[in-house]
């Protein structure tokens, strides 16, 4: 499997600083990007956003509107869930990275982390979804981990896929494990199952209460 580092472009060079907005404002109109790194002197200064492009004058310089330029980046050590984090953050679909020494080495565009992504065993290998739900005081990464691998399950992958105020989601990937044994131990160490399963006896067992219940009041 490639590394992230490996997705590094390089087929558009840099902004300079010195470049005419009027030749940003083209270069922007032909690609899909909604921001690219400006340089000034071989350093990166920040990025550009083409809504702010756009609002320019076109005879004036990328320097003289320096303060507008947005400072995010990564470095070529990062792992691919914070270079993910740092396109979210800042609402791109391109992001500069950067070496130890500060130095520009080119960029990641969003599609292809999404495609790398595809590409873990999260995603790739076959298994088992299941979301959880706790409070957010209450919740432990090694808690969940130990439910999973004491019903014999082998864990893929788990981040929180959604955060509140006073809950959390976790959604986490299983492969090997009886899926049924491992959603009851959740329930009981209190964590709500979101996702719907057909292994889930618990849910079957209730439905057939109800449907028993039904015919009973209708008698």
């Amino acid at each position: 499997m490639k590394e992230i580092k490996d997705y590094i472009n390089n087929d558009f060079k840099a902004i300079d600083s010195k470049e005419t907005i009027v030749d940003v404002q083209d270069f922007f109109h032909e690609m899909t990007y909604s921001h690219f790194p400006v340089l000034e002197e071989g350093v990166y200064i920040g990025s550009i956003a083409l809504d702010d492009v756009d609002t320019f004058d076109a005879d004036k310089k990328v320097g003289d509107y320096r303060y507008t330029l947005e400072p995010f980046f990564v470095r070529t050590s990062m792992i691919w869930l914070d270079v993910l984090e740092v396109f979210a953050k800042n609402h791109s679909n391109i992001v500069p990275v950067l070496d130890e020494n500060n130095l520009y080495v080119g960029y990641y565009e969003l599609e292809d982390i999404i495609k790398f992504f595809h590409e873990t065993p999260f995603l790739k290998e076959p298994g088992g979804i299941i979301v959880v739900q706790k409070a957010i005081l209450d919740y432990s990464m090694s808690q969940i981990t130990q439910i999973v691998e004491s019903n014999n399950g082998r864990l893929l992958g788990l981040f929180i896929s959604e955060a509140k105020a006073d809950t959390v989601q976790i959604t986490v990937k299983i492969s090997l494990g009886a899926m049924n044994e491992i959603i009851q131990t959740f329930r009981r160490y209190n964590y709500e199952i979101i996702s719907e399963h057909q292994e889930d006896n618990y849910i079957t067992n209730l439905k057939e209460r109800s449907d028993y219940l039904d015919k009973y009041l209708n008698i």
